[in-house]
């Protein structure tokens, strides 16, 4: 009895020992989960008679809202390749090409890997869509802005790009997701935006500047091809969030 108290009391001193370190409850919960399982089988194989751990509680994690751009910022990653000198070695579409890329992930919220799988058909002009193979191969249909569509047809026409992969490299064949991914890293360095760009942050933006401009919830969950309305939902903290922070920016009794 006294050894279980035991070891009860020193699990519950190294969480308070993490806490204090200010680890995130994420790093903590793996190793009290391995320690029941480990107590599990010592009660299995060495007839241990109680679990010490069972009834220590595991930190709750921490919730973190997504980092998006403001507007501005967006406006100032996509004017970016106008402001970049071009590279001589690289053909003339590539420009072209990048700010395709940019506007479409800003314009779909689509997926780094939904946007690199993309072919010619999949865009439709007549429509203003284009057709994505989502999570689980679900198929989905998303919107597409103006702006978009005409910097597709710009960059399709330079390229002469007019069937297979959409986004294609200087070899001529489809995109990989990190070719994708460097697009954006490469004129991050042009622009004054203080923290790192991922296409999943323009997804996120996206989502949040929807719901910033009055869309409903489930039309988003749509878009973005959400299967649960509750990973959808985190973009609506978000948005409160901002919400709160204009408020007391402005409000003179905030």
């Amino acid at each position: 009895m006294l050894r279980r108290a035991r070891s009860k009391h020193i699990a519950r001193r190294w969480l308070r020992f993490e806490r204090k370190l200010k680890h995130h409850g994420k790093n903590a919960r793996p190793t009290i989960s391995a320690l029941r399982t480990f107590y599990q089988f010592l009660a299995a194989r060495k007839d241990l008679r109680s679990n010490p751990v069972r009834e220590v509680q595991l930190p709750k994690l921490e919730k973190k809202l997504p980092l998006v751009l403001t507007r501005q910022q967006v406006e100032e990653l996509l004017a970016a390749p106008a402001r970049v000198a071009k590279n001589r070695a690289a053909p003339v579409w590539m420009p072209l090409r990048d700010v395709a890329i940019m506007e479409l992930f800003y314009s779909s919220g689509l997926r780094l890997s939904e946007l690199a799988a993309l072919d010619v058909a999949d865009v439709d002009l007549y429509t203003e869509s284009v057709r994505v193979l989502g999570k689980g191969r679900k198929e989905r249909v998303c919107p597409v802005g103006l702006p978009a569509l005409e910097a597709i047809s710009r960059y399709r026409a330079a390229a002469n790009v007019h069937s297979g992969p959409l986004f294609i490299s200087k070899s001529r064949r489809r995109m990989s997701t990190r070719s994708v991914w460097l697009v954006l890293k490469r004129y991050l360095r042009h622009t004054s935006i203080p923290i790192s760009i991922s296409p999943h942050k323009l997804r996120h933006s996206f989502a949040t500047h929807m719901l910033d401009r009055g869309a409903d919830l489930r039309s988003v969950q749509a878009l973005l091809g959400h299967a649960s309305l509750s990973t959808t939902q985190i973009y609506t903290h978000v948005t409160v969030e901002r919400l709160k922070k204009a408020y007391a920016d402005a409000h003179p009794r905030a």
